[in-house]
């Protein structure tokens, strides 16, 4: 999979990882990151969570890797901690159920809660091995070439996936 020069890539492969990915608040989270680095009581106040749930979801996404410190602020005597995503994009070679029925959670809530209208949808379409691997290298690469606004844009979710049914 390629992407842009200036842009990380992480690999979600290991089962501590897909735990944490497992909760449709990490997600959230990872989403509210992508942005820029924030404290964790502006990730409650724009999640609506309290501050607790947010410093233990962040803690368990910080042990499996996802999410790091990005430095602290002094401010009216005391000190903000921010945190921030490890990468741009986290890409998921080997899919869970419980990871991908919490990302499916967490853009569904992010979809109720979006200010603007939004694509939903879903096609079923008899394919060919060789077309569908066609498909994903030029799904991949729609997602890998778009290029982002200036910071201070809105910011939109984008979630692509290609599957074959089971059955079928």
């Amino acid at each position: 999979m390629s992407h842009r020069p200036d842009e990380t890539v992480q690999q979600i492969s290991a089962p501590l990882q897909h735990a944490a990915l497992a909760h449709p608040l990490r997600q959230r989270l990872l989403f509210a990151l992508s942005s820029r680095p924030s404290t964790i009581s502006r990730l409650a106040a724009q999640l609506g969570a309290n501050k607790g749930s947010v410093s233990h979801h962040l803690r368990v996404l910080g042990e499996a890797g996802l999410v790091q410190d990005a430095g602290t602020r002094r401010v009216r005597g005391g000190t903000e901690k921010y945190y921030r995503r490890t990468a741009d994009r986290f890409f998921v070679a080997e899919p869970q159920v419980e990871g991908t029925a919490a990302l499916f959670g967490a853009v569904a809530q992010e979809l109720d809660r979006s200010p603007v209208d939004h694509l939903l949808a879903l096609r079923h379409l008899r394919l060919s091995p060789a077309k569908a691997a066609r498909l994903v290298e030029a799904l991949a690469g729609l997602v890998d070439e778009t290029e982002e606004d200036a910071e201070g844009e809105p910011v939109y979710g984008l979630l692509v996936t290609l599957y074959q049914q089971a059955g079928a």
